[in-house]
């Protein structure tokens, strides 16, 4: 009787214990969202106070606060669960609770990522454990959303202009339209000419404004009698006053701003998935995981992105991984699956004799582009660990290049091939590749981008370092971004000189660099000679944006970034500018 007692007992505290532990679990995460939002929040008195910096510290400061709500949670976990916090039946019976806790929750999905997280940073996971880990691959947290985000209506039941005058009043700031009615009739002559005849029924705009990089967006559409378009007002901070800067209308330059190669918006959403469903409505061809990481929710993106990628693979089970298309890189092997348009990036044992960089500063410089204002020119990269895949899964070629380069973070187990650490980006195509791929008048305009590219990449304190086209790529909406970190520099740290004039023969003739350069010395007359372009895309270059191969065009942009000034990169082109 005593040992039934004593069962029942344990039996009684283990199920306590996994209450109390999957409530610590959901106060974690309940911590974590209202610092998420209390940082969010602050974007709305950065864009009125015209503080990039600020915000961009901002994003950065949410980026970081999901490992420490992970780290202080597991704290807390360790101060309950004592010796069993490594119970494997204990996380088995608190996975079972947690999802009834949370099921009735409309960001059920994003508690479960934080659950997966805590396990996997306690028990190494390598692959995924569906015993202590949410694993569903079959469906998208999407799916389950009804409830609508909250959003404005405006029927069009007068003249357009009013319309948009009503929308202006409705989204209210510290600083006062500069001028709103003005504002309001280019907003309508606009939208009636991308309606082309089509009457405006309605218009609809989330309630939530989006910021970033110093400006701010209301996101919608516009309703006609035969189809809908997109309706994204952007605004400017001018003259302490608000003024509206553009009208988005086409899906290519919502695609463009929702993108992968900009960094995360500071919108303070109510609930995400819904937001995501509204998004996808927008961007019907845009990842759900891509819609998560630019909306700031990084880990579930990842989460995201991860489920996709498996359900692809299942899709197609006789398909293998290769090697990426492109040339052969000095620091990072780089394999893809040809149906998905990923690649994933890992560091080679021994880096090509050419480069003199060191592990640790490869990595720094990943951190670096994921917490910098990319501008539209940098990829997004998700770091990864303990991957597992099916060993069959690779090419023959790959398997032997990433076994006998990659020893350190690459290893065979049973039948999977386990890899430790790698980073995941979306896939371009390379821009060498491209050029020999496309007729004239398109390389031509991919060359002139290219420039821009530099410029913004410039204006956003960044220096990609190796110039080769090898290292750039052209994404489907025919942008140029850069994607090869290990030689990338913030600008501020480089020193841009002019080429020093010989005084003799001697100097002249010399094999040898006969003045003193330093590290970071950089000779923007000597471009051409290292980017490995044909004669005629090099013209093209030099005609568009030849102040490129001026050290005094690059120490400009030093000087004032270094005084505070904010260098507008703006995420639209000209066309959408109610005044050009």
């Amino acid at each position: 009787m005593t040992r039934v007692v004593d069962s029942q007992r344990q039996d009684r505290r283990h199920r306590e214990l996994v209450r109390e532990a999957c409530a610590l679990v959901v106060a974690g995460f309940d911590d974590y969202n209202a610092s998420f939002s209390d940082i969010t929040r602050r974007g709305k008195r950065r864009f009125e106070q015209g503080d990039r910096a600020g915000m961009r510290a901002d994003v950065v400061s949410r980026l970081e606060l999901y490992d420490q709500i992970v780290d202080e949670t597991i704290s807390r976990l360790e101060g309950l669960l004592a010796n069993r916090l490594f119970s494997r039946s204990i996380w088995r019976d608190m996975r079972v609770a947690f999802a009834k806790m949370i099921e009735r929750k409309l960001d059920a999905e994003l508690y479960k990522t934080f659950f997966n997280t805590i396990t996997r940073r306690l028990f190494k996971t390598r692959g995924v454990d569906p015993a202590i880990e949410f694993v569903a691959f079959d469906f998208q947290p999407s799916d389950r959303i009804t409830h609508p985000v909250a959003r404005y209506t405006y029927i069009v039941g007068e003249r357009l202009a009013e319309v948009f005058a009503r929308i202006l009043d409705d989204y209210r700031f510290s600083l006062p339209w500069l001028d709103a009615e003005r504002d309001a009739a280019r907003l309508a002559e606009r939208m009636d000419q991308v309606l082309e005849g089509d009457e405006a029924l309605s218009i609809e705009l989330l309630e939530t404004v989006f910021y970033r990089e110093g400006r701010a967006y209301l996101v919608g559409r516009a309703l006609g009698r035969t189809r809908h378009v997109p309706c994204v007002i952007a605004l400017c901070r001018e003259d302490n006053a608000i003024v509206v800067d553009a009208l988005l209308t086409r899906r290519l330059q919502l695609s463009i701003l929702f993108g992968y190669t900009y960094s995360y918006f500071l919108a303070d959403l109510p609930t995400v998935a819904d937001a995501v469903v509204f998004l996808r409505s927008l961007l019907p061809d845009k990842p759900v995981d891509e819609l998560y990481s630019v909306l700031g929710r990084a880990k579930q993106g990842k989460t995201e992105r991860y489920r996709a990628f498996r359900r692809q693979m299942s899709d197609r089970p006789g398909e293998r991984f290769e090697v990426a298309a492109g040339k052969r890189g000095m620091v990072m092997a780089v394999f893809t699956l040809p149906s998905y348009p990923l690649v994933f990036k890992l560091l080679r044992d021994k880096f090509a004799p050419e480069k003199t960089i060191k592990r640790r500063e490869v990595i720094e410089r990943y951190q670096l582009v994921h917490r910098h204002d990319r501008v539209g020119r940098l990829l997004d990269v998700q770091e990864f660990k303990s991957l597992r895949f099916e060993r069959d899964r690779f090419s023959p070629e790959l398997l032997e290049e990433l076994l006998e380069e990659c020893s350190r973070v690459v290893r065979v187990d049973g039948d999977d091939l386990v890899i430790r650490h790698c980073y995941v980006e979306r896939r371009v195509r390379p821009l060498d590749l491209y050029l020999s791929e496309v007729e004239e008048a398109s390389a031509r305009q991919v060359m002139i981008d290219m420039g821009q590219a530099l410029k913004d990449l410039a204006r956003s304190n960044i220096f990609a370092g190796d110039l080769l086209p090898k290292n750039f790529g052209v994404t489907r909406s025919g942008r140029v971004v850069f994607y090869d970190y290990d030689e990338l520099a913030l600008l501020t740290d480089c020193r841009f000189r002019k080429m020093p004039r010989a005084e003799d023969d001697i100097d002249v003739y010399n094999d040898e660099t006969w003045f003193h350069v330093a590290e970071n010395d950089i000779f923007p007359e000597e471009f051409p000679r290292f980017m490995a372009l044909k004669r005629d895309y090099l013209k093209v270059l030099e005609e568009a944006h030849g102040e490129l191969f001026d050290a005094g065009w690059w120490q400009d942009v030093q000087q004032r970034i270094a005084s505070g000034e904010a260098l507008d990169v703006a995420p639209y082109g000209n066309e959408a500018r109610l005044v050009p």
